[in-house]
């Protein structure tokens, strides 16, 4: 994406109460399901952090040795976002994004 193609990750839309609720219960499955995997990525040396859901899309940063590895995608699409889409329906793609100075940013 250039730079007018990237997305902010926060851009927040008000939600009625039970809009709220409802993104409350996927973003807590979404956290439990990706507490499945954290074990196997912190144990070569990363994480994962679960940065936000808008719109059937996961937003996660890869944080530690994951950030800068070889590997990368494949952890992504074979390991998380698989099994993020595989047990929250809701989900529809996961993706990964950057931290900068200015906040965190899709590609």
């Amino acid at each position: 994406m250039s730079e007018t193609e990237t997305k902010t990750v926060n851009e927040e839309k008000e939600l009625t109460p039970e809009e709220m609720a409802a993104r409350n219960s996927i973003l807590e499955r979404i956290e439990h399901t990706i507490n499945k995997i954290r074990p196997y990525i912190q144990a070569d040396g990363g994480d994962v952090q679960l940065l936000d859901y808008q719109d059937g899309v996961v937003y996660v940063s890869m944080l530690g040795a994951c950030a800068g590895c070889m590997a990368i995608d494949t952890t992504m699409n074979d390991g998380i976002k698989a099994l993020v889409m595989d047990e929250v329906p809701e989900v529809k793609d996961v993706q990964m994004v950057q931290n900068s100075p200015f906040g965190y940013y899709a590609f």
